[in-house]
């Protein structure tokens, strides 16, 4: 029996349990788009593959729609992988262990990929049905999780759609009619480690919420790569002399990093007595301080030292040990400005998500949102300054624009009076801190109307994320109904 065999709308469930049932992790997406080829072919629609890997499908207007506007219906193929240190699933070839808990859907220690495998579901399921409808241009892109590459390189030339709905946010009954736009800037340098002997420790930040870098980043949770920093430093201002082995952190540089560690030497030093003294006191006392710091905002917020062993190991200079932890700890991250055109929305931001340091090779991902070109710009110039100063290297990736928010949209205006007639209120229209590929799509359309939408989902990225599965059904039967009324 499938586990989603008797849940509610079945066709939008038994496509969602499909997906899981294949890895689709950003970076790993041949299968999935393998399977939408597939699709396409068994239900006979038109389709085509580009080299990124986006498919796009196109289903004729049903009868009595043939002289209705068509409408492009989008999401994307990829997931952000992430799983539980625990949990054995390999997320490269396996499927999801997919649960049900009453009205919640999740994954057992992993990520679920509601985000956006739910949009797809929509999708394939109206693809396959029976329903009213005009022509659909059904677009599924590659790769928005790792920068938008889909949407960055597909060609909509052929598509004759100017009315697009985004079936990729997270909150039932809001319409997104707005976004930021967004980069990774890229840290990188390769340094020169050397045998050197002391003793060894491991530093560990864990306990954290963690979130999405643009959803949640106003909530202000902690980010374990930055305390990680702020915990080295400390290290280092109590006189220990510190060589950095090795630093892992963080997952993807959309995710706010829920756990950072690093393993490293204190030479000249035996590992007890007064100096291990000073070490875990110096741990406990920002602990202590953390505990205050974020009771309100991640209470959970954990940071531990242990100690390995006392050998010799190959470890980063003293300078170099000092300059990267003057870079780690003056790392910018949260909230930089608010929007002063709209109550409560984040207009700039950035978020430091992963980091990486082994054998010498140091990598840092930081993730820049705003919806002002220029903010982002100055973001750009500051994280290059800090570059600079700590001599490495900065990339820049990624780089996707925002969409504007338009107070005019037919498409918001039509989508809003069909959701007040079935539900008796008006939906919430607004935008909001997170990249979407409507600024890719409305950059290469001239005149599309665009609006995101969804069924709720909470903590997604995260291995706690879930999806509602009366909110999706609510959802479809929405979706039905306004596209008969196109």
């Amino acid at each position: 029996m499938r586990a989603f065999e008797k849940l509610e709308p079945r066709d939008v469930f038994y496509y969602f349990e499909e997906i899981c049932m294949i890895p689709h992790g950003s970076g790993n997406l041949q299968q999935i788009s393998d399977y939408l080829v597939s699709f396409a072919e068994e239900h006979h629609l038109a389709h085509c593959r580009d080299e990124y890997g986006n498919v796009i499908m196109v289903k004729e207007a049903s009868e009595g729609y043939e002289d209705h506007a068509p409408v492009m219906l989008q999401g994307h193929m990829d997931m952000v992988a992430v799983k539980k240190p625990d949990c054995d699933i390999d997320m490269k070839t396996e499927g999801l262990r997919i649960q049900v808990d009453g009205d919640r859907v999740y994954a057992e220690g992993t990520s679920l990929g509601g985000d956006d495998g739910i949009a797809v579901a929509y999708g394939l399921a109206l693809m396959a049905g029976n329903y009213k409808h005009p022509k659909i241009e059904l677009v599924i892109t590659a790769e928005e999780e790792t920068g938008m590459d889909g949407a960055r390189g597909i060609d909509l030339s052929g598509c004759q759609s100017r009315k697009l709905i985004n079936l990729d946010s997270e909150e039932e009954g809001v319409f997104l009619a707005g976004c930021a736009g967004g980069a990774r800037v890229n840290y990188n340098a390769l340094l020169t480690p050397v045998m050197q002997k002391g003793t060894v420790y491991r530093v560990t930040v864990d306990g954290l919420l963690g979130g999405h870098s643009g959803a949640e980043i106003d909530k202000e949770r902690g980010n374990a790569i930055c305390i990680l920093g702020r915990a080295m430093k400390e290290l280092e201002e109590a006189g220990l002399s510190i060589a950095l082995c090795n630093i892992d952190g963080g997952l993807a540089d959309n995710a706010i990093p829920r756990q950072a560690e690093a393993v490293f030497l204190v030479t000249g030093y035996k590992g007890n007595g007064e100096e291990k003294d000073n070490l875990e006191k110096v741990v406990e006392k920002l602990e202590e301080g953390l505990a205050t710091e974020y009771r309100k905002k991640d209470p959970g917020v954990r940071l531990q030292t242990e100690i390995l062993d006392t050998e010799e190991r190959m470890a980063l200079s003293e300078e170099d040990s000092r300059r990267l932890v003057n870079l780690i700890c003056m790392l910018p991250y949260g909230v930089q400005a608010m929007s002063s055109s709209m109550k409560g929305l984040v207009e700039t931001s950035l978020n430091p998500g992963v980091i990486s340091l082994k054998q010498g090779q140091l990598h840092v991902g930081i993730s820049v949102r705003s919806s002002v070109d220029s903010a982002k710009q100055g973001l750009f110039d500051r994280l290059s300054a800090l570059a600079q100063l700590a001599g490495v290297e900065m990339e820049i990736t990624g780089n996707y624009p925002g969409f504007a928010y338009k107070e005019d949209s037919p498409l918001c205006s039509k989508m809003s009076e069909v959701y007040e007639n079935m539900y008796g209120r008006r939906p919430e229209v607004m935008a909001i801190h997170a990249g979407l590929e409507l600024g890719f799509f409305a950059g290469k359309i001239k005149g599309l109307d665009c609006i995101s939408m969804g069924p709720d989902m909470k903590n997604i990225h995260t291995t706690e994320e879930e999806l509602s599965v009366s909110s999706v059904k609510r959802v479809w039967k929405y979706l039905l109904q306004l596209l008969e009324e196109m």
